[in-house]
């Protein structure tokens, strides 16, 4: 029986188990990308395991998120992450250089390597190729550290694309499709695969759009084949020799197919909050928009910002709303101010903002109160984008554009004819924005600011748990509830104790004062608790306040492991039913939880407050439990893996 795509990248990583859906394996990382909101825990916790040198192929350091410098602490954390690239070896991209998967795809991407990255978009890498993945920022550190990354084998879903793209209908389109079909739970578990006759038509800039938003199916991650296209975009980044062609065998297995036709495909959009939120752009209501924001990590390739500027040309930015536009690198930046492409979109009226991050994760360009915002980008959950009662929608470039100019939510089809555009076929290569490590390391001094506080460090698990519901949610509770970002809280990355005020803060302001008032306790959540980004600090500024324990319907996968990394013991409902039965300030008691986990046995617990048992249930790993005995994975590292 031959082996699909996902099949062939891990048997040629496999370091321990079985390539059978659910066993536990472990996989050799050959490449790490880290960005500035999670890198400089991630580095300090590097630090903390005392090696001299990464000991992966490669590894980055990108600064695209916390670009805003308001005050000392941004400017601070850059110094910091380049001085210890330097120290480490690691390369480092300065701030302005990129969007870290943009930058990676272009620059360091190649078929068939592995990718860990802390960041939940790096399977974006699945574009090119890759088996690229996203996971908290202490997996990556250890990945650096020469550790393999320890995961349950996948199930593998193929998407099956037929046919081709149709006029204003784009990449975009096709994984807005995925999602309204397989839905934000869709992926949890599971490789998304894609084949067929219809991948041919796609870019490998395309295809990134597609991996990117994969994250929100909360796949383990992406992949396409490694083809033409492929090796066409690797000559274009004068990368070739790192080309190989990589595809699944044809009587290859999957656990599941989707079949898509492109031909019948239209422009799609994600309505509020939701990515999987999707209808019909002609479906949608003639709505005022406020706002249109085009860019991030998901749609600012060349490709996208040349048919940005081909759909303004001679049009002007409707007068009732504000239009930004995000070049995803400086690669691209640079490519569109020599074409002319650039000036046609400030002759528009379009504002355009450093290629970062920046609007995709609140740092700037929040809206208006109760503001409609078009976005190009892969999230629309509340508050994300700095405006509580925004209203945001997820949509192509097109469908922004045709936003911008009508005033409206508007199908793209509905501008006239679909502009050709002529991609170069020469591109300028500048890496000087790319640092590459010391050549005398010891030489190089790490440069620490005030921001930068003691990383904190978990007990072990005591035998008995005990402590009060300090909060009920409900499903689909995202990293952005628990751990918000933002102008304001983004700096305070590296500074647990100061970013520790702000768990829940715009679910419940009350939270944190009730979390020091009990000494920590447990909270109870609903279906895909912790979807969203792989942000560690989701699960360690928790930690920090005396998080014990989060009983919940289900995890998203990223969540789940950052949990167990910080020692937080994750519990799930035996029966969803009894979610019912527990309330915020409930006294709960898990007796001899630390020794019923070392056995395997069943586990229940006690709900002191209603004098009931509620059965439990815990899919850890024997490796897994020992992390969440140690009261985290850097003790059970540092203890030697006991």
């Amino acid at each position: 029986m031959g082996l699909n795509l996902a099949e062939k990248i891990i048997s040629a990583h496999l370091v321990t188990g079985k390539m059978e859906t659910g066993e536990d394996i472990a996989i050799k990382i050959d490449q790490t990308l880290t960005q500035d909101a999670t890198g400089t825990m991630s580095y300090l916790q590097f630090e903390a395991m005392g090696l001299k040198k990464i000991k992966t192929e490669l590894s980055v350091s990108y600064v695209d998120h916390n670009m805003l410098q308001s005050g000392f602490e941004n400017a601070d954390d850059h110094r910091y992450l380049q001085s210890v690239a330097s120290k480490y070896g690691i390369y480092f991209s300065r701030p302005g250089n990129g969007i870290c998967h943009q930058v990676h795809l272009e620059r360091f991407g190649i078929p068939g390597k592995t990718l860990l990255g802390s960041d939940s978009h790096t399977p974006t890498g699945g574009g090119i190729g890759m088996m690229a993945m996203g996971a908290g920022g202490l997996d990556v550190a250890v990945a650096m550290g020469g550790g393999a990354f320890y995961l349950k084998m996948p199930e593998v879903v193929k998407i099956h694309l037929t046919g081709k793209l149709k006029s204003f209908v784009t990449a975009k389109d096709i994984i807005l499709e995925v999602l309204r079909i397989l839905s934000v739970k869709g992926g949890v578990g599971r490789i998304v695969e894609y084949g067929g006759p219809g991948v041919k038509c796609l870019s490998v800039t395309q295809r990134a759009t597609i991996t990117n938003m994969g994250a929100e199916l909360g796949a383990t991650c992406s992949i396409f084949p490694s083809d033409e296209n492929t090796k066409e975009y690797m000559k274009l980044q004068k990368r070739a020799k790192d080309y190989a062609p990589l595809e699944a065998d044809g009587d290859a297995k999957y656990d599941k197919i989707v079949k898509i036709d492109l031909n019948r495909l239209e422009p799609l959009i994600a309505k509020p909050h939701s990515p999987d939120n999707v209808i019909k752009v002609k479906s949608a209501k003639k709505i005022k928009v406020d706002q249109v924001c085009i860019g991030s990590c998901t749609n600012s390739s060349l490709a996208d910002l040349m048919m940005v500027a081909a759909l303004l040309k001679g049009k002007k930015v409707h007068t009732g709303l504000s239009c930004t536009i995000s070049p995803g690198s400086k690669q691209v930046f640079e490519a569109i101010a020599e074409n002319g492409a650039l000036t046609q979109m400030i002759a528009a009226g379009a504002r355009i903002i450093e290629s970062g991050c920046g609007p995709c994760i609140g740092m700037g360009q929040a809206p208006n109160s109760g503001a409609v915002s078009v976005r190009s980008f892969n999230r629309n959950f509340p508050g994300r984008s700095g405006t509580k009662d925004a209203q945001v929608y997820l949509a192509s470039p097109e469908t922004c554009v045709a936003a911008a100019i009508t005033g409206f939510i508007t199908d793209p089809r509905e501008l006239g004819r679909y502009p050709k555009i002529n991609l170069p076929k020469k591109i300028k290569i500048d890496d000087s924005g790319i640092l590459p490590p010391a050549k005398t390391p010891g030489k190089v001094k790490i440069q620490r600011g005030p921001n930068i506080a003691p990383l904190p460090i978990n007990e072990p698990m005591p035998s008995t748990l005990k402590g009060v519901v300090l909060l009920k949610t409900g499903d689909n509770i995202t990293t952005d509830h628990i751990m918000p970002a933002g102008a304001k809280i983004l700096p305070l990355r590296s500074n647990i104790p100061a970013i520790a005020e702000y768990v829940y803060h715009f679910v419940d302001v009350d939270f944190v004062g009730r979390a020091k008032a009990a000494g920590g306790g447990f909270i109870i959540g609903g279906d895909n608790y912790g979807q969203g980004s792989s942000r560690e600090h989701a699960a360690l500024a928790p930690m920090y306040l005396g998080l014990k324990m989060v009983l919940t319907k289900s995890f998203a996968r990223i969540h789940l492991a950052n949990l167990i990394n910080f020692g937080i013991m994750p519990l799930t409902f035996a029966n969803p039913k009894d979610y019912d039965r527990v309330d915020q300030g409930d006294e709960l008691q898990l007796p001899m939880v630390s020794d019923i986990i070392a056995t395997g046995a069943d586990l229940s617990v006690k709900n002191l407050t209603k004098k009931i048992d509620i059965p439990v249930t815990y899919s850890l790993t024997s490796r897994q439990v020992a992390i969440v005995r140690a009261g985290g994975l850097l003790n059970y590292t540092r203890g030697g893996g006991k």
